[in-house]
């Protein structure tokens, strides 16, 4: 009878451990895609947040300056330099022209410490006038050339309504603030070249900087 049992049951019992690697085949190729997923998930969040350390860093240590032009009385301005990022600058040299000008008509050297998170403001006197003319009405534009860890950038150019008449200036309004982040003036050949343009280039009229 136990014999009879087992002949009428073999078959099956075969057919079961046939099957069972290719169940553990199944099991493991559904094990290895969920692990596999959690993987990927894991990757994608390790990424976003170096990503987002990164940017962060890049905020708080990448040399950025706002400038602002604000007028004091009715024939002088001052401008007000900002360094929004942690690391120390050192300003090299302001650049003023008028947008219709290719190039500036006004520049003058300095050589000023800028600690992070601070502020640096500087009297315009003459030199605003210098740019404009005793009688302007248009848009200027402000940039900033500095020095930070051994390497040359300039500030893009942060533009300004102005108004002078005889000499006097009605009215000093900011446009935008810069569109883009400091650039690196030394980092090619093709750089350079534009730097020497833009900043020590003569214009027609003669002037060195116009």
């Amino acid at each position: 009878m136990h014999l009879q049992w087992f002949s009428q049951h073999s078959v099956p019992f075969t057919l079961i451990l046939t099957y069972i690697p290719l169940i553990a085949t199944v099991a493991t190729t559904i094990l290895s895609l969920v692990l596999a997923r959690a993987t990927l998930r894991y990757a994608e969040a390790s990424d976003k947040s170096l990503a987002l350390a990164r940017e962060g860093f890049e905020r708080q240590w990448a040399p950025e300056l706002h400038i602002k032009l604000e007028k004091t009385s009715s024939r002088d301005a001052k401008i007000v330099v900002t360094n929004l990022a942690r690391i120390s600058v050192l300003l090299q040299m302001v650049q003023l022209r008028r947008l219709s000008m290719a190039v500036p008509s006004l520049r003058y050297f300095l050589n000023e410490p800028l600690v992070g998170g601070t502020t640096w403001t500087d009297e315009l006197g003459k030199r605003l006038f210098a740019c404009t003319g005793d009688d302007y009405e248009g848009q200027i534009a402000v940039s900033i050339t500095f020095y930070v860890s051994g390497r040359l950038f300039r500030t893009d150019w942060f533009r300004f309504q102005i108004e002078a008449r005889q000499g006097e200036i009605f009215r000093l309004e900011p446009v935008n603030i810069a569109a883009r982040r400091v650039q690196v003036l030394d980092k090619d050949a093709k750089t350079r070249r534009e730097l020497v343009r833009d900043v020590v280039g003569v214009g027609s009229d003669g002037r060195s900087g116009t």
